[in-house]
């Protein structure tokens, strides 16, 4: 498999007072195009407005910084659910939903979000195609007044008027005064999960920490399809080598901090090394062996697996499938000593998934 895999960073799309859109492009990674995966980010200055919007694609969105509101109305929902979100929120996004994000007025940092989604039903594969409701570029702009006029039951001069009345596309930043409705608590109930702040999956002392999303703490991942995990590991602490054993593939975007990465593909090969930082993006693909170290800051990233309920194997660790093959198979395997074979187990008893440095 000869492609590239290094590491992106995003390019701006469009944007303005209110914020701007940045998206990878497959031109640029082009293991989106092979594993069918889009990826954006939306950043909104105070103040900044997202127009409603819905996509071509299933997504998952994690929020990378600040606070806000989210509108979400699914599909043949009869009200829109009003979300607060903030940083380490993760919400599943299913087809035929429209939203719209808003960053407060006054705000000392931007809203921005991360999103990733499978582009397999798309019109472009590898890239989302977003279609707004609204503005310059919106919907209705493309039908005659005769048409929107009869839609929504107007005089076509005031439909006209109204389609028109929007001049932006995309992102807008709001008048002083021109306010939105107020998040509803009960509407997070089921469509956001503070990855922050949940229970932890995997818990390492000087290691790491997981959580993972899936049907159970976030029911619609099912719909959407993908499963996903937010991953903290602690200085110089390494990320076992490890592969998914259900097909999926690895999309990996890094919070923060900065490490190494290395992937190993069929016949041994080593098909990455390099360097990884804050921003950038990379794809693993199915059934290749991934491993990171952090560097002296840590690494962060959140993940998505393209299946609900990833399944992963590790190759070190007391969890390891070393441990659960056969020592004279080891030794056969490996053709060395039984003492060289006793020596391999007895290492990584205690140690999961992560390990700190000695």
């Amino acid at each position: 498999m000869a492609v590239d895999l290094t590491p992106r960073q995003p390019s701006k799309a469009y944007g303005g007072d209110g914020g701007a859109y940045y998206e990878w492009s497959p031109a640029e990674l082009p293991m989106l195009g092979v594993a069918s995966i889009g990826a954006a980010k939306l950043s909104l200055a105070a103040g900044g407005m997202s127009l409603p919007s819905y996509s071509d694609s299933a997504k998952v969105a994690y929020v990378l910084q600040g606070k806000g509101t989210v509108g979400i109305t699914l599909a043949e929902a009869t009200k829109e659910k009003l979300v607060a979100v903030k940083e380490g929120d993760a919400l599943a996004l299913p087809f035929g939903v429209v939203t719209w994000w808003h960053n407060v007025p006054g705000s000392a940092t931007e809203l921005v979000i991360l999103f990733l989604g499978d582009t397999s039903k798309g019109h472009r594969t590898g890239q989302f195609t977003n279609f707004q409701l609204t503005g310059a570029s919106g919907i209705f702009t493309g039908f005659s007044t005769e048409f929107v006029g009869r839609a929504w039951d107007l005089k076509e001069t005031d439909a006209a008027k109204l389609v028109s009345s929007q001049p932006a596309s995309g992102i807008v930043k709001l008048s002083a005064g021109q306010k939105l409705p107020e998040p509803v608590a009960e509407d997070r109930k089921d469509m956001a999960l503070n990855c922050l702040e949940a229970k932890l999956d995997v818990d390492i002392p000087n290691g790491g920490r997981v959580v993972v999303l899936n049907t159970v703490n976030l029911p619609l991942v099912k719909e959407v399809g993908l499963g996903a995990d937010l991953v903290r590991i602690d200085a110089h602490s390494m990320c076992s080598p490890g592969f998914s054993c259900d097909s999926a593939y690895q999309v990996t975007y890094i919070v923060r901090g900065s490490g190494r990465v290395q992937v190993v593909g069929p016949d041994g090969k080593r098909v990455l090394e390099t360097r990884i930082e804050g921003g950038s993006l990379f794809i693993v693909p199915r059934f290749y062996v991934v491993s990171k170290i952090a560097d002296a800051s840590g690494m962060e990233w959140f993940s998505i697996i393209t299946t609900p309920n990833p399944i992963f194997s590790h190759l070190a660790g007391k969890t390891s499938v070393w441990k659960a093959i056969s020592p004279e198979v080891l030794e056969a395997a490996f053709n060395t000593t039984p003492e060289m074979e006793k020596l391999f187990r007895s290492k990584r008893l205690d140690s999961e998934i992560f390990f700190a440095p000695n």
